[in-house]
């Protein structure tokens, strides 16, 4: 049975969560570290069950970005799924901003979606808008990146801690020791997926500590802001850079541009198995990638939503396993998705 929407109550909650919200810092590393991690020590791989009604069901997303191949790909999963099972779908780009999509759920809230798809760009601050929808009856379901809250109807996604440490081991066995200096090139910060890829890296560097981490810093998932910040470490530190870390395939991708500009040659790795990413696997332009398979993530928070609109039980968490790109292995990914 659909809930019922309180339209009062949305203006009173928003007049609070807004005062709630300018308080928040998206940038509480202390309050957001570790959050996720209990609830993944065990991977539970659910198959989300096919929609039983979806007659005239209204379904609102909104994006941290609609700027990268990633929250792309989802979206336009989204936008053929729906097609496909007769719901009406709208989707927003959240521009890299926790403010804007809280105003975006207040939009869907508003315009009568029956639930929403919600991908945060910020695992702290993004509670306010769960709990904006929740005090007016709309089910939120999260995917591919977590937000803190209990009132969160369900999450789909894969295990960041586990692709933290995929590509972090896979680059030790590709050095063939734990003798070498890198660098990290990390997500927005506070977003769900840079705090776990980043747990996930540390957790190896941790039992190998004859790697010595030469700098960090954030590229926001953008493979221009990683080909700039690869040419200042360059400039700083030369050939002492031996391999690069990069939490996503549009940096590493980013920094392999500014590797080959500068006549080098450094290895590189990211997480997501992007297309670009997979062509560059073959030309030896990237030493692998940690695939996440964000259509079936799509389709699973769909899912998740219809059958609580129908007023059915959901898991609270669905996972989706990584799957390592390598040179052996990169046929089987081409022109998978």
């Amino acid at each position: 049975m659909r809930k019922t929407k309180r339209i009062l109550a949305v203006m009173v909650t928003l007049l609070m969560t807004i005062s709630m919200f300018m308080g928040c810092s998206s940038k509480d590393d202390e309050s957001a570290e570790g959050v996720f991690t209990e609830s993944q020590t065990e991977i539970t791989v659910e198959a989300t069950p096919k929609a039983d009604s979806t007659d005239g069901i209204k379904i609102g997303a909104t994006f941290y970005s609609l700027q990268n191949e990633a929250t792309m790909r989802m979206d336009n999963t989204g936008k053929v799924w729906c097609e496909e099972n007769g719901v009406q779908y709208f989707s927003y780009d959240g521009n890299y901003d926790a403010a804007t999509q809280l105003g975006q759920i207040e939009t869907m809230i508003a315009d009568g979606c029956d639930a929403i798809i919600l991908n945060p760009h910020d695992a702290v601050a993004c509670a306010a808008a769960v709990e904006l929808a929740h005090s007016s009856g709309v089910p939120v379901v999260a995917v591919n990146t977590m937000v803190q809250s209990d009132l969160l109807t369900s999450y789909v996604g894969s295990l960041d801690v586990s692709a933290g440490e995929d590509i972090m081991n896979y680059m030790i066995e590709y050095m063939g020791s734990d003798d070498f200096s890198i660098v990290i090139i990390e997500g927005p910060m506070g977003q769900s997926a840079q705090l776990q890829r980043i747990e996930g890296i540390e957790n190896v560097l941790a039992k190998n500590t004859n790697i010595k981490e030469l700098t960090r810093n954030t590229a926001n998932w953008s493979r221009s802001e990683a080909m700039n910040l690869m040419e200042t470490w360059i400039n700083t530190f030369g050939d002492e850079i031996d391999a690069v870390i990069a939490e996503n395939d549009e940096m590493a991708l980013g920094a392999r541009q500014a590797i080959e500009a500068a006549g080098l040659d450094i290895p590189c790795i990211g997480v997501d198995g992007m297309a670009d990413a997979i062509t560059a696997i073959q030309n030896g332009g990237m030493i692998a990638s940690d695939f996440q398979n964000l259509e079936g993530q799509m389709e699973g928070a769909l899912e998740a939503a219809i059958k609580v609109i129908n007023g059915e039980e959901v898991e609270k968490e669905y996972w989706i396993p990584f799957e390592m790109v390598t040179p052996e292995n990169v046929s089987e990914y081409i022109g998978k998705y």
